[in-house]
């Protein structure tokens, strides 16, 4: 949980720069890969990811409103660009709403009271949950991994080590 807001954008920032990161990794083909029909594609995760910066601060009073569409990422180029556009809403939006004192007070969040801590932190799991749903699809698709929080087994081997199992 956060204590001050600065906290929540400082780490916020990190993750924002791991998600860009991973959908610099994949390519426009590879948004369209189905592994099975039960998991969504590339483009539908990177897609859900951008959609829920928007959609989760739709409930946070910062000024963001979510039309609830379901959106299928069909271009690299336009997932960054629509995840960069939201984050940026996202922090402002929170930067001119949301004070260290008000982070305590609770707000509903899906039919229950969260505390406003609590909702930050959610946001920022959730997210790290999707991107590493999207490392698995995107080994099964074929398509590299990068190392987000330590080096994937393919950077193990540029670096001349064995690969940690």
């Amino acid at each position: 949980m956060f204590r001050t807001m600065e906290d929540f954008h400082l780490l916020w920032g990190i993750e924002r720069t791991l998600t860009e990161q991973l959908f610099g990794a994949l390519t426009d083909v590879s948004l369209s890969v189905s592994v099975h029909p039960d998991v969504r594609t590339l483009g539908r995760l990177a897609g859900h990811i951008v959609e829920s910066v928007e959609e989760m601060g739709s409930h946070l009073g910062i000024g963001l409103s979510h039309a609830g569409e379901p959106l299928v990422c069909t271009t690299v180029a336009s997932a960054l660009e629509s995840y960069r556009r939201n984050c940026e809403r996202f922090e402002r939006g929170l930067r001119e709403h949301w004070t260290d004192a008000m982070l305590s007070g609770e707000i509903p969040m899906y039919g229950e009271q969260w505390s406003r801590s609590k909702t930050l932190a959610v946001v920022l799991a959730h997210q790290a949950h999707h991107r590493s749903q999207m490392t698995v699809v995107m080994r099964l698709a074929g398509v590299s991994v990068p190392g987000l929080y330590g080096p994937a087994k393919q950077e193990w081997a540029a670096m001349g080590m064995p690969a940690m199992i």
